[in-house]
């Protein structure tokens, strides 16, 4: 392989480079389609064949400080970055080493490039990788305008077919560039399908760029991706665009699709003629044409091919030596476990981890939970200039809550800003300014407005186990949720437990402002992903006030508390079951057992209280079916049945959504008095 340095790039084209890396591109593609699939080493590939000349000429336009979000045809571009061709294709085959050590499809790719443009985790769902982009580019705005960090012409670029126009993640991401005036460039390569489905059920005339030349505060680069001179010409003026006047940009180039949409796919919906008319537009004989021109002729060019497939073959034996990795270690990295990623998160840079304390103080005046959050964030952010808060309406207004309010005035815009409306661009902007080494702090304005979020959510918690702790994108997801002083299907939603099984959350609930402290700090300086649920109704409880428990302060993780001692029943809750369980054990010998996370729990406390107590009772405010509380039932029935007199019970909400009038509320909710039933039936048993 020619020596590239990848930290810069140039305007002229070293065309030799090119057609070594297109030739190499279909070397693997052909490798892989006749020899890997007929004999079952590659379970899901997809051919570049068409896409990759475009993609090698911007690939090679990269350097450091850039960004590129791809999508599962963007190995050309992997390959111009450099990406080692053993991993490119050990991947493939789901060895050991490589993008993610097997763990994930091979397509689904990353790619750490110190001193050049780093390969950003992709996402496996389509439409997915826009709204990270947009967050990449809007941390190279930031870290260059505030921290007076990175190169000052850095971009962030993401690619994705025209079907992906039609994706909620694209049309996020162009509101985000276009307002907040941000390096991106979308690239779009067209190759008139999804699959099976033609582009005109995607966008209207099938062309994007045209139906974007009056987005206002774009600009558009339109042409065709099979021309090597036209290409290249785009291709330089589009990342140029972008690099000087710092504004987005979209680059849009058709491409024919020479092979199906993955091997399996024998694109009968294709006429031969239409097929026949695609390969009519093949790049490589245009290029190989083009190159001719410049003193690379036949003998020349059968060089680069004897060249590039001995390079081929030569990392498909180095690939398949490494084998596949122990089986016993596909659990290692859901939560950072002491390796350090490399890419992402506070920790990577010259982040200190300010002095801390296990001990609260507790003195002075009690405080709601309210002022104790909007504490905790005004610390953070003044000590660290990496954190930014953000959400609808968490500026001027300070929140529909008002923990933020006033935040944004001390601040500024560039800490503490309003968004659009769209929750998958809100978290999706996160995990690219994760990655980018900031500390988001996103707000989702309640529980149920997540829902539009929860593939960037996922994506989010999964990649640092399937990127084999190569990357890890830390933030802080604040959503408040549950019932307040009447309910409803839409604001006093709760459901944890979906957020639990996202692997790779932590999942904090406090009762109270004390907790609230010590779980949030330790949130803002932490290595990991934590959902930070803020419980409504103990926003401003008088029950759930405390005092300052000092501004160093940090509750691990994991760590539950009793706040009631007994001997005849274990009560297990969380949230604004607390106080509920408290009031209905009173006059009863009861440990009354406070989680404070869930995502990890205190099984230790828990099972040690029941092993004594020889009952347990498990209270939230979640619908019963698949429930937290089934889980904790379960542990308890796996792990002390024999120490138990009684049978697991839960107290629960029924399984519906939480009503609106307060009498109906109030009835679905457990109260005081049913949680007592419940503790004199088990104890009484």
């Amino acid at each position: 392989m020619a020596d590239r340095d990848p930290g810069r790039v140039s305007a002229e084209i070293d065309w030799r480079e090119v057609a070594r890396l297109v030739l190499t591109s279909r070397e693997m593609d052909r490798l892989e389609e006749q020899e890997l699939v007929p004999a079952k080493k590659v379970l899901y590939q997809f051919s570049a064949r068409g896409h990759d000349m475009a993609q090698v000429l911007l690939g090679l336009q990269l350097k450091d400080g850039d960004g590129v979000f791809g999508y599962y045809r963007s190995r050309p571009l992997l390959l111009a970055l450099g990406v080692p061709l053993a991993d490119a294709l050990g991947s493939g085959m789901g060895l050991a080493g490589g993008y993610s050590d097997g763990r994930d499809i091979g397509v689904v790719f990353n790619y750490p490039n110190p001193g050049g443009a780093h390969a950003l985790p992709m996402c496996g769902g389509v439409g997915a990788q826009y709204t990270p982009a947009a967050g990449w580019a809007q941390a190279i705005a930031y870290k260059s305008k505030v921290l007076n960090e990175g190169p000052a012409d850095a971009i962030s670029l993401v690619l994705g077919g025209d079907a992906s126009c039609a994706t909620g993640g694209f049309w996020s991401a162009l509101t985000i560039a276009t307002t907040q005036t941000l390096p991106l460039l979308i690239y779009v390569e067209d190759n008139g399908y999804g699959i099976s489905v033609p582009s005109e059920y995607q966008t209207p005339g099938k062309n994007i760029a045209a139906n974007l030349d009056s987005f206002a505060g774009l600009t558009i680069f339109n042409g065709d991706g099979t021309d090597p001179i036209g290409a290249s010409k785009l291709v330089l003026e589009a990342v140029q665009h972008v690099r000087t006047k710092r504004s987005p940009a979209l680059l849009r180039l058709t491409v024919p699709r020479l092979e199906g949409h993955s091997y399996q796919d024998t694109q009968t919906y294709k006429s031969e003629d239409e097929i026949a008319a695609e390969w009519q537009r093949d790049p490589l004989p245009k290029l190989k044409a083009h190159v001719a021109k410049l003193q690379v002729g036949d003998a020349q060019w059968a060089d680069l091919e004897r060249e590039t497939a001995w390079q081929v073959e030569a990392a498909r034996t180095e690939a398949e030596a490494r084998g596949v990795s122990p089986p016993e270690k596909v659990t290692s990295n859901v939560f950072y476990e002491g390796e350090m990623q490399q890419v992402g998160g506070l920790w990577n840079g010259d982040y200190q981890v300010p002095h801390f304390t296990e001990q609260p103080e507790s003195s002075g005046q009690r405080i709601n939970m309210v002022t104790a959050i909007r504490r905790v964030l005004d610390q953070e952010i003044a000590v660290n200039p990496r954190v930014l808060v953000f959400g609808e309406d968490v500026g001027p207004k300070g929140g529909v809550h008002a923990v933020t309010l006033g935040l944004q005035e001390k601040f500024g815009r560039d800490r503490v800003f309003d968004t659009s409306l769209n929750e998958e661009g809100i978290v999706g902007r996160a995990v690219g300014m994760a990655l980018a080494g900031l500390m988001p702090v996103p707000e989702i304005q309640f529980r149920k407005y997540a829902e539009p979020a929860t593939e960037q959510i996922h994506d989010c918690g999964t990649m640092r186990w399937r990127t084999h702790n190569r990357f890890a994108a830390p933030m802080v997801l604040r959503v408040p949720g549950g019932f307040f002083k009447c309910g409803d299907p839409w604001h006093s939603m709760t459901n944890e437990v979906e957020f639990v099984h996202n692997p790779g959350w932590k999942v904090a609930v406090p009762s109270n402002a004390e907790d609230a402290v010590g779980l949030l700090r330790g949130s803002l300086r932490g290595n990991d992903p934590v959902l930070f649920f803020e419980h409504r109704a103990m926003l401003d409880d008088s029950w759930a006030r405390r005092p300052w428990p000092g501004d160093d302060y940090v509750l691990p993780f994991g760590r539950a508390k009793k706040t009631r001692e007994g001997e005849k029943i274990t009560i297990v809750t969380w949230g604004a079951m607390v106080p509920r369980c408290e009031a209905a054990a009173e006059g009863i010998s009861a440990d009354v057992i406070d989680l404070r996370t869930l995502m990890p729990w205190d099984r230790d406390m828990v099972l040690d209280s029941v092993r004594r107590t020889r009952r347990c009772l498990i209270v939230h405010e979640d619908l019963r079916t698949g429930g937290f509380g089934a889980e904790i039932a379960a542990t308890v029935a796996d792990e002390a049945f024999l120490d138990l007199d009684a049978p697991v019970a839960r107290v629960t909400m029924p399984d519906i959504p939480s009503p609106h009038h307060p009498k109906l509320m109030e009835w679905a909710l457990p109260s005081p008095a049913r949680i007592r039933a419940e503790i004199e039936r088990l104890v009484g048993f």
